[in-house]
């Protein structure tokens, strides 16, 4: 009898038990729900703010990474792991919503500095009792040094991403380029289209 088992999806020794993937594949869907659930509190909290969940997790970030100067835009964009455009169009629009202000960067004249308006501490000080229970909710059973080790694991993750992610833009480049099987291209299906004609045309005559 054929093994029903699925192909390997790591060549990895150590993540495999009695030649089976099945606790690392089991890893990767956890590790993707939580995040989808990470994802669903982040949208909730944002939802209270009457912000979207990019501008709530930006205001967040300047909370959090402003010190007594501000932060800028690049540090802002690494801290809250979104593009740097993305942040400057959503400081903008807190801005606009008066939670934000901007400042000359007196240390570089390229870049601005972003600090939280008295409102945006406002806004802070009222949403921060809900995402503090939260937090204690979803981390309840998770130790400091649990903690630790799934940061380590996540950031190493986001770092070998750059290389997988190339790795699959090239494989889907090449595979758009190959022609489908049981298909013609374009000209050599016109090209015998033409012939088809000619010989439907002599006979005819």
């Amino acid at each position: 009898m054929l093994d029903s088992r699925p192909p390997l999806t790591t060549s990895r020794e150590d993540f495999l038990k009695d030649g089976s993937d099945q606790l690392f594949r089991e890893a990767i869907y956890t590790w993707v729900r939580s995040v989808e659930q990470l994802l669903k509190c982040r949208s909730a909290f944002a939802k209270i703010s009457g912000l979207t969940s990019s501008q709530f997790a930006v205001l967040m970030g300047v909370a959090s990474q402003q010190g007594s100067q501000g932060v800028t835009i690049k540090d802002l964009a690494e801290h809250v792991a979104l593009a740097s455009t993305h942040v400057t169009t959503e400081v903008g629009r807190l801005k606009a919503k008066g939670l934000v202000l901007k400042k000359s960067n007196l240390n570089d004249q390229r870049s601005v500095l972003v600090q939280l308006s008295r409102k945006g501490e406002q806004h802070i000080e009222r949403v921060t009792p809900y995402v503090r229970t939260v937090n204690d909710m979803l981390f309840q059973n998770v130790s400091l040094h649990g903690l630790v080790r799934a940061h380590i694991a996540a950031k190493k993750l986001v770092d070998n991403s750059g290389e997988a992610l190339a790795y699959l833009r090239d494989i889907s480049s090449r595979s758009a380029k190959k022609p489908r099987s049981g298909k013609t291209t374009g000209t050599a299906a016109t090209t015998r289209n033409a012939r088809r004609s000619a010989g439907a045309a002599s006979a005819n005559q």
